[in-house]
């Protein structure tokens, strides 16, 4: 089924889905669309070159997107979530370089709050504030990054060790802090003391969270971010963020999400 006029809810029924799942690319949404599939009743909506998957997921009603990389490819895909496909909450997953010093591969870091590290209208704006909004920071919503802490915290208890002993990296740890954002790869040492000297509170950088945290802020739409440590962004981090994006970015999606959409359909069935 094709979207073609941008606007409405594609849904058909009516009925809209609670919550959006996006992910910039495939391989961190893990086996979800599989899921999805096998739950059954899933259908397709193609617009603006995204395919959007609409069913449920682990008991959850659910609609899930690649938003691509970006962030104007994320603040387009929350808006069509909002606007087209009713969401009322919204989840981004992936991979992210470590910025803080206690940050390390294999880590997963919850969003508290977001940041675009590259925004700068200064001097008619403080840098990092967008301009009008008069903030820099987008929070998380608190309850979804609660229930997406304590998925990743079972996960690594239960499925992470293993795959750090067989990919050899440090056992991994969940952190809860800020999350930062721009349009670029930071693949440097140089860059990311840059970053970490400029805002010493960040703890991981992409390049989708906070446009999908402001456009969820503007039309107070609940969000939260999860991500897992691929780099630290330096030298290294292209060959890094390759490896652990082949091998290992999949399971800790779907582990993560598995758990985090299995407590929220327990959640709704108790009515907590």
């Amino acid at each position: 089924m094709n979207a073609t006029n941008g606007a409405g809810n594609a849904n058909g029924d009516g009925a809209a889905p609670r919550l959006g799942v996006l992910a910039a690319l495939p391989q961190e949404l893990g086996d979800l669309i599989e899921a999805m599939r096998a739950e059954g009743g899933m259908r397709t909506v193609t617009l603006g070159k995204r395919d959007y998957h609409i069913g449920t997921a682990y008991g959850v009603p659910c609609v899930v997107t690649l938003a691509r990389v970006g962030k104007v490819a994320a603040a387009a895909s929350a808006s069509a979530l909002i606007h087209v496909f009713g969401v009322t909450s919204m989840v981004f997953t992936g991979v992210a370089g470590g910025v803080g010093a206690v940050v390390r591969v294999g880590d997963i870091v919850v969003a508290d709050a977001l940041l675009q590290h590259d925004m700068d209208a200064s001097p008619l704006f403080p840098r990092y504030e967008v301009p009008l909004l008069e903030r820099s920071h987008f929070p998380a919503h608190a309850p979804l990054a609660d229930a997406l802490e304590a998925a990743c915290v079972r996960f690594v208890s239960e499925e992470a060790y293993a795959l750090a002993e067989r990919f050899a990296f440090d056992a991994p740890r969940v952190h809860r802090g800020l999350i930062v954002s721009g349009d670029r790869f930071v693949s440097s040492a140089s860059e990311v003391r840059a970053l970490a000297s400029a805002l010493p509170e960040a703890m991981a950088v992409e390049m989708e969270g906070a446009a999908m945290a402001q456009v969820c802020f503007e039309h107070g739409v609940p969000c939260a971010i999860v991500r897992t440590i691929s780099d630290t962004a330096d030298d290294h981090a292209t060959a890094s963020f390759t490896t652990f994006l082949t091998d290992i970015a999949a399971s800790y999606s779907s582990g993560v999400l598995g758990r985090f959409l299995r407590e929220q359909a327990a959640t709704e069935q108790t009515g907590n």
